[in-house]
């Protein structure tokens, strides 16, 4: 009965292989999880003005979104009643968001028209970007 099995030696350099692979995969990576990151922000931030548009429209009641990009967060707000339903925070994922076009505050009406067009842009520390429009009819857009 002949038994076969491999080296140490044999082993060590599967394993050196291995480790050599995974090094060069580790920049790319990182470029993939910053690229999704902005993505995935990006459609949050646009669900949460849908959300907006949509409060306003269900509760028949004005409804703002304030970006405030000290605390970096979304706060969305009932004008009339002057409470605030939830907030989003944005923070901690590496993205910072531009002044929108139309200042700090993306106002809903009743009928779902946004108050005025505008264009908020995203970016992450490695450079890419993202943009999003609000258009006077209300509808959300990736770009």
């Amino acid at each position: 009965m002949k038994q076969e099995g491999k080296t140490l030696m044999e082993l060590m350099v599967v394993v050196a292989i291995i480790g050599m692979v995974a090094m060069m995969a580790i920049p790319n990576y990182s470029i993939i999880n910053s690229r999704s990151q902005i993505r995935c922000t990006t459609e949050e931030i646009a669900s949460e003005l849908r959300l907006a548009r949509q409060l306003a429209i269900t509760y028949r009641d004005r409804v703002r979104i304030v970006v405030d990009r000290e605390q970096q967060a979304l706060t969305t707000q009932f004008v009339n009643s002057a409470t605030s339903h939830h907030t989003y925070h944005y923070g901690g994922k590496g993205i910072v968001i531009e002044e929108p076009s139309a200042g700090p505050e993306i106002l809903f009406h009743p009928s779902g028209r946004s108050a005025s067009a505008t264009t908020i842009q995203l970016h992450n520390l490695e450079g890419q970007t993202k943009q999003l429009t609000v258009s006077i009819t209300g509808r959300v857009s990736l770009l």
